[in-house]
């Protein structure tokens, strides 16, 4: 009896099993083994009471049958659990991580594989509108063509990914793309309905072999947190890019659109504009004196335009040489052996230079540079190459060598003016300040050069640089006086190193620029400024009895002390402006952030902060980064070209707002989809 006891008393070791119960005897006992399942990753065995355990799931704490005293219920139905959907903690796993399901294989003839153990996740069904939506922002982020869907090779490869998947038609396809635009838009039209201050604007004129224009407009400002900001608002077609209305005709249509009347602070645009195109444009400025500052918040001389220009004509002045250089190099990058050889070359001379030669890109003046560049530290190989390679016969003579030095010698400042525009997202008029008058200050002496190759190309270069510094080193100077380190000091330094004997008299210009736009900010009615709105946004989420007392305060009577303090405080107001211009200045640091210091001052200069945030939002050039260095005028492809021109807009703009991954627009995807 003894023994009978203790084998029942055994501790009995569970038995994997897909049948639903399992008898085991002390006969049939089996050796103590490792859970090899992959459903013990999922769930823990637990003693509920004397003989009678059960399987606890590890994400939803859900509990199951596994043993009854002799008794050991299989897996089965714990594999249906996490591979089914039926465990909501993993089903909300699969949601946000989209991992691949767990499909557990059972039957069949197939050899056993060695299981690579992986997080699984249960069955989300088919959505056939997701899919739809996911198709448009591919199309919209990747510029492919919308015809795609209706490509052969697409259905084929849709189908065989996914049967269920209905096949979408172009016009299906297009309707979803502006769907996405739409949403998209939606969010933005939010985010600029609360920006504090004004809204600058770029104008950017591509052509397309219809001859039609598109006006890329995009929006700049500085938002809440201080932060510049810059949207793609709307690409306008004109037919007649030439005429003197087609700036004004696709403004005015983008202040109407985005309900910005009223808000416009500044225009920088890079079309040749007639006087009359000006005029057709001044009156859409939020400034009461469309004159002011000399007329120069309407910037018609880009300075990526300008930049080009000078590039253009320096390649101009010696294009055999280029072609020459150019030449060499096309010998050695196209074909691999050549540049074993000329690799050979190098490592024998010992040639220091870090740089590669790179075939140049004509339409992109600074792929020139860098081969005129990496040229010229390589010359000694290009010399010595047809030691190694008799057939080369094409290497530039040493005064070409020369030629080539000096022409890099005229290209660097340009080069490392332009790149800021590629890479900062800080305010660029206060750099552009420091690199227009360098760059003017360096051709001046250079005109005096007796070398006249020297001296020609650089009285070329001088008249665009005196133009544009004509039409914008007051908005210039201006940002830089709003720069805490700077403010009229440096205007005056730079100021006598350009115009001598004359500086006084530009020096006061600037000085009477800046006073007579802050006069404009202090007419503003102070409850409705935008730093004030902004302090009472960011400072009450909700209503508190002291602002409702204030509320009531104001509606007593305070208004007219509001009027008051406007009638009786011009004199005080302005010398908010002086008092920041006596004190002294900050120290030079490198990584100075000048939106940071106003968001910290603005309390201690409420109305010129609200100055100096339009001012610091204008940008010098109306370019997009990839096209900074562009010698010709943009094209639309022609397949563009063929769309509607409410399609090119919606696919253009939203490509552009789902590179900042909008929050508020995913949301709204997850609630749809």
């Amino acid at each position: 009896m003894a023994e009978i006891t203790e084998a029942t008393n055994m501790e009995t070791t569970p038995v994997e099993n897909n049948n639903e119960l399992a008898l085991i005897t002390p006969e049939t006992q089996p050796k103590r083994r490792k859970k090899k399942s992959m459903v013990w990753e999922y769930f823990t065995i637990e003693t509920v009471s004397a003989g009678c355990r059960r399987a606890c799931c590890n994400r939803c704490k859900q509990s199951f049958a596994y043993s009854t005293g002799s008794k050991v219920a299989g897996t089965s139905h714990l594999k249906r659990h996490i591979a089914k959907g039926t465990c909501p903690a993993l089903l909300r796993d699969q949601y946000n991580n989209q991992l691949t399901p767990y499909n557990p294989k059972t039957g069949g003839s197939e050899p056993r594989k060695r299981r690579y153990r992986s997080p699984s996740s249960p069955f989300i069904p088919f959505d056939q509108d997701r899919c739809r939506h996911e198709i448009a922002r591919m199309i919209i982020m990747h510029e492919y063509p919308l015809h795609m869907v209706e490509h052969p090779g697409f259905i084929a490869f849709v189908q065989n990914l996914q049967p269920r998947f209905d096949k979408v038609s172009f016009n299906t396809v297009q309707g979803d793309c502006v769907a996405t635009y739409l949403r998209e838009k939606q969010s933005l039209m939010k985010l600029i309905e609360g920006i504090p201050g004004r809204v600058c604007l770029t104008l950017d004129m591509w052509t397309s072999n219809q001859t039609l224009g598109y006006v890329f407009i995009t929006g700049h400002f500085i938002d809440f947190e201080w932060k510049l900001q810059s949207r793609v608002l709307n690409v306008i077609m004109e037919p007649y890019p030439d005429s003197d209305s087609a700036l004004s005709h696709a403004v005015a249509a983008c202040l109407s659109d985005w309900s910005l009347e009223g808000k416009l602070f500044s225009l920088t645009f890079n079309h040749p504009t007639s006087e009359a195109g000006l005029e057709n444009l001044r009156p859409l400025l939020c400034t009461k004196n469309p004159l002011i500052l000399n007329g120069q918040l309407l910037l018609g001389n880009c300075i990526a335009r300008t930049l080009s220009s000078m590039a253009k004509d320096v390649l101009g002045a010696e294009h055999e040489v280029v072609k020459k250089i150019r030449d060499s190099v096309k010998y050695v990058k196209t074909s691999e052996s050549h540049d074993e050889k000329f690799v050979q070359v190098k490592n024998q001379l010992q040639v220091p230079s870090e740089k590669s030669l790179i075939l140049d890109n004509q339409t992109q003046w600074n792929t020139t540079y860098q081969m005129l560049a990496a040229g010229s530290e390589l010359k000694e190989v290009f010399n010595c190459l047809d030691t190694s390679d008799p057939d080369y016969k094409l290497a530039p003579s040493i005064e070409d060598w020369k030629v080539a030095e000096t022409l890099c010698t005229f290209l660097k400042p340009l080069f490392d003016a332009a790149s800021i525009l590629t890479t900062t997202t800080n305010p660029t008029a206060i750099t552009f300040f420091h690199e227009a008058w360098k760059i003017h200050a360096d051709l001046g002496r250079s005109i005096t050069n007796e070398d006249p190759f020297i001296s020609n190309i650089a009285k070329s270069m001088l008249e665009k640089i005196d133009k544009y510094w004509k039409d914008c080193s007051l908005i210039l100077a201006i940002a830089v006086v709003m720069d805490p380190r700077f403010k009229m000091k440096l205007v005056e330094f730079s100021f006598t190193k350009i115009f001598g004997e004359d500086a006084p008299t530009y020096i006061k210009i600037v000085d009477d620029g800046i006073h007579e736009l802050f006069l404009e900010y202090v007419a503003l009615p102070l409850p409705l400024t935008p730093t004030y709105t902004e302090e009472g946004n960011a400072g009450n989420n909700g209503k508190t009895d002291e602002s409702q007392q204030g509320n009531l305060l104001s509606d007593q009577g305070l208004t007219d002390f509001d009027v008051y303090i406007m009638e009786t405080s011009s004199q005080q107001m302005k010398s908010e402006l002086d008092q920041y211009l006596e004190e002294s200045l900050l120290p030079r640091v490198q990584e100075f952030d000048v939106l940071g210091w106003w968001k910290l001052n603005k309390m201690k200069y409420p109305t010129l902060s609200k100055m100096a945030r339009d001012i610091l939002s204008i940008p010098v050039s109306a370019a997009a980064p990839d096209s900074v260095f562009d010698i010709i005028i943009k094209q639309l492809d022609e397949y563009r070209s063929s769309l509607r021109p409410e399609t090119v807009e919606a696919l253009i703009c939203a490509k552009d707002w789902l590179h900042y991954g909008s929050e508020e627009s995913n949301a709204l995807v997850k609630m749809e989809f």
